[in-house]
């Protein structure tokens, strides 16, 4: 005798639907069901238009939205370029992500120092602001081409943003996020919002940037990590002083809307000034953390000719600072008869007739002869190639400023000028807080130490290297004032920098 079929969705199975073994059934039955379709499905059905219908119905469901609601689709190229706001978004969201998000990305770069944090977009991502609902989907895309990797763009991304000469197939679509909203918030958000977006995303990058060393070698930049560890709060600077440079700081990082108004590029020049060993390149490195921008080291002796000076400093990033150190050493910038028919209001001194004679001779030299000369900064720094790049310091330092042709000293060109000189007693007293862990400068031997350095001339160096050879403050401050009790007096600090 033949056994009845059972039948998944009659009736009489759902009348006992309360018992275990019904529910059981019933499992059993719809899995077989499910196992049998999508065998058909697979065998039936070509791969290729699966996984069309697939993405359609996907596409449908993601991007259905009641008729009220706008959506803001934010590719991650635009035109074979990437797209800011997309990059922009990609940082953002991650701030926005809640506890309760289930599905994260998680990675560190090689050589970065941060932990990098994306949602895959498996779940929405909601943001409020100003009282509007705003919702993000990440879309992937599944099928990228791979991007070709050119080196030259990334050395000399200014010289590749032409379509013809990117990395990137012109045909790369990328993935893409969609932002929804109320139509009625249109306005703001696209005002407000967006803005909003991309503001957050250069804080970001300015807070978690990996600050990077640029030293000038064979025509191009070549960049490092820059780790170095000083800072304005372990330099052995006045108070006062430290105070005048941090204010002046942040006035030139907040006013880029004062130096538009009043047709300036946006940047500013220091002249860093004193003996040898009084932290002129710990204060660089200070400024340089401070504000959180990349240094560019420039060795002006490696320079040929002031076109080869223009092009390697069109290639530094905003947000940067350009050094120039020991510029009193460098031979051409002090040869002023190279630049003085340029210049010739710059050297009142100079008669019309010696003018013309040097205007002549160099007018006589072949056009192949070019050099570095002074003229060739100045022009960079405060001429048409000024407005090459904005959010920029340039840091000079010398030992003598006295030897500093007075052209690159004036306003425009070195707007501050920064006396280090020779150690005195607040500024000692921190490197004796940082060196020896005296808090609130409690120590018997701190007012002997500071009536020696009234007298004598020592470099911060100098101090610094003897307080880390001790462990013990007691110790330390003894063989210290030893020292400087054998010093002579009159010659201070000539024989130890």
């Amino acid at each position: 005798m033949r056994s009845p079929s059972i039948n998944p969705f009659s009736s009489s199975l759902f009348t006992n639907i309360g018992s275990p073994s019904s529910w059981f059934t019933i499992y059993a039955s719809i899995s077989s069901f499910i196992m049998i379709l999508r065998t058909i499905i697979n065998d039936l059905i070509p791969l290729n238009i699966r996984t069309y219908i697939i993405s359609k119905l996907q596409s449908f469901f993601i991007n259905y939205q009641p008729n009220n609601q706008v959506s803001l689709q934010v590719d991650q190229y635009w035109d074979g370029t990437t797209n800011n706001l997309f990059q922009a978004a990609k940082e953002y969201l991650p701030t926005k992500i809640s506890k309760t998000y289930k599905s994260l990305k998680v990675g560190k770069l090689l050589n970065e120092n941060n932990i990098l944090v994306a949602f895959d977009g498996k779940q929405p991502v909601m943001d409020e602001f100003e009282g509007i609902n705003l919702k993000w989907m990440l879309i992937e895309k599944t099928n990228n081409p791979t991007p070709l990797r050119n080196p030259n763009v990334e050395q000399y991304p200014e010289m590749f943003g032409h379509p013809m000469y990117t990395s990137k197939p012109k045909e790369l679509e990328g993935n893409r996020f969609v932002l929804s909203f109320d139509e009625k918030h249109r306005d703001k958000v696209m005002e407000k919002y967006i803005p909003h977006v991309l503001s957050t995303y250069e804080t970001i990058k300015a807070e978690n940037r990996t600050l990077k060393i640029h030293s000038c070698r064979d025509g191009g930049w070549r960049s490092s990590n820059f780790d170095h560890p000083a800072s304005f709060d372990s330099l052995a600077l006045d108070p006062d002083l430290r105070k005048t440079i941090t204010d002046d700081l942040d006035r030139f990082f907040r006013r880029k809307k004062i130096y538009n108004k009043v047709g300036k590029p946006w940047k500013r020049g220091y002249l860093l000034y004193g003996p040898p060993g009084t932290g002129k390149s710990s204060l660089i490195v200070a400024i340089a953390k401070y504000l959180k921008f990349d240094v560019f080291d420039l060795d002006l002796s490696t320079m040929f000719s002031n076109s080869a000076l223009t092009t390697i400093l069109r290639r530094t990033s905003n947000r940067s600072i350009i050094v120039i150190e020991d510029i009193d050493c460098n031979k051409e910038v002090l040869d002023r008869s190279k630049s003085a028919y340029m210049y010739p209001d710059m050297y009142p001194d100079m008669d019309s007739g010696a003018y013309m004679g040097a205007k002549v001779a160099m007018a006589g030299r072949s056009a192949n002869a070019e050099k570095f000369t002074l003229s060739g900064l100045l022009n960079y720094m405060d001429g048409l190639w000024a407005s090459c790049g904005e959010e920029r310091i340039f840091i000079f330092t010398t030992n003598h400023k006295d030897r500093v042709d007075p052209a690159l000293l004036r306003p425009g060109r070195m707007d501050m000028h920064i006396e280090l000189s020779f150690l005195k007693a607040k500024a000692f007293r921190i490197l004796a807080s940082n060196y020896l862990d005296i808090e609130e400068h409690h120590h018997p031997l701190l007012e002997q130490v500071d009536e020696l350095l009234e007298k004598i001339d020592v470099t911060p160096a100098l101090v610094a290297e003897h307080l880390l050879r001790g462990e013990d403050a007691d110790v330390a401050l003894k063989t210290l004032i030893k020292l400087l009790q054998g010093m002579d007096i009159s010659k201070g600090n000539e024989d130890y920098s």
